[in-house]
């Protein structure tokens, strides 16, 4: 069973950053197993795709962060990351992590950590 724990949000000013966290726990080299994702969930709004990673550590983003977000991790810690710069008002929601096996398709999701950009 994989736990997933995600830190680091707050308020913040349009412009400033934030890097939020995700711990993970509960596998051994969880990053040659799963592909790691972060989405976003804004208020009355579906949850989006941000960024991903994965287990060959390429990395894609949505085109409304690309530029602005970095996904990256952290092996010895089993620590997955997201650098937010340029923060926008558009970018406030809760932001989740997940975890995907690559051959069962299982997945797992944190609690999730808000973020609020607003001055």
């Amino acid at each position: 069973q994989v736990q997933l724990v995600e830190s680091g949000g707050g308020l913040v000013q349009p412009g400033g950053s934030l890097r939020l966290s995700c711990a993970t726990s509960g596998t051994r080299n969880i990053f040659s197993a799963y592909t790691m994702k972060w989405y976003r969930q804004a208020p009355g709004k579906q949850r989006d795709l941000v960024a991903t990673i994965t287990r060959s550590g390429s990395t894609a983003y949505a085109d409304a962060v690309k530029g602005r977000f970095t996904i990256s991790r952290d092996t010895a810690k089993n620590t997955v990351y997201l650098q937010m710069d340029s923060l926008k008002p558009e970018d406030t929601a809760i932001y989740y992590c997940n975890a995907r096996h690559f051959f069962t398709a299982t997945e797992y999701w944190g609690q999730g950590t808000q973020v609020t950009v607003s001055s």
